[in-house]
């Protein structure tokens, strides 16, 4: 514990503290001896760097009880790399900062559930640079993350029943390897058809 404080460039009694709190995990325990590694130097590395940019030791609690028990990368991209979308790599104080605020157990838990986000040792991994982007975006805007991520599950609820509309219509008229090949098409209409929906409604809004 010692050792560890010292690298971490705290005192043992703030590492004790921060163990009650729960915001490193346990250390490994070989009979009377506990062990700590570079997992558990990072984690304190983030909280200094948290504590630092004005986050307080609640919220970071909050983060490291989703971090711990979140979905891991291997989960996340169960289903293969995707196609088109470049995941980004976070650490938690980068992700603290994209969300200022907004970082919370209950919001992580659901970008964990909706497949956004994943944990890979001490890092996030989030699914989509363009997702990301958007979403902090967004909150920047002033919409809550919490609202920005239920429209995001409603989004995925329609999307899958786009693209199931798409595979299938393809699958009655072309080979199965088709559909990659004209899965550009089924992006276009989809963006061709929101186009005229965002028109069609501010037209609306306006005329209102």
């Amino acid at each position: 514990m010692e050792e560890l404080a010292r690298l971490a460039g705290i005192s043992v009694r703030t590492l004790r503290f921060y163990r009650e709190r729960k915001l490193i995990p346990p250390p490994r325990r070989e009979g009377r001896i506990a062990w700590y590694d570079d997992h558990h130097l990072a984690r304190l590395r983030t909280i200094t760097a948290l504590l630092e940019r004005g986050h307080t030791l609640s919220g970071i609690a909050e983060l490291a009880e989703a971090f711990d028990h979140g979905r891991d990368v291997a989960d996340l991209l169960g289903l293969g790399t995707p196609t088109e979308e470049v995941p980004v790599r976070l650490t938690p104080e980068e992700l603290a900062d994209r969300f200022a605020g907004e970082v919370t157990a209950e919001n992580l838990a659901a970008a964990m559930d909706l497949g956004y986000v994943g944990t890979d040792g001490d890092e996030f991994v989030h699914i989509s640079r363009r997702l990301l982007e958007v979403s902090a975006t967004l909150v920047r805007e002033g919409i809550p993350l919490a609202e920005v991520l239920d429209a995001g599950r409603r989004v995925r609820e329609h999307a899958d029943a786009l693209a199931e509309l798409f595979t299938d219509l393809i699958s009655r008229h072309a080979p199965q390897d088709d559909l990659h090949r004209l899965r550009p098409l089924a992006k276009s209409v989809v963006e061709a058809e929101l186009s005229l929906a965002l028109d069609r409604r501010l037209q609306k809004q306006g005329d209102g």
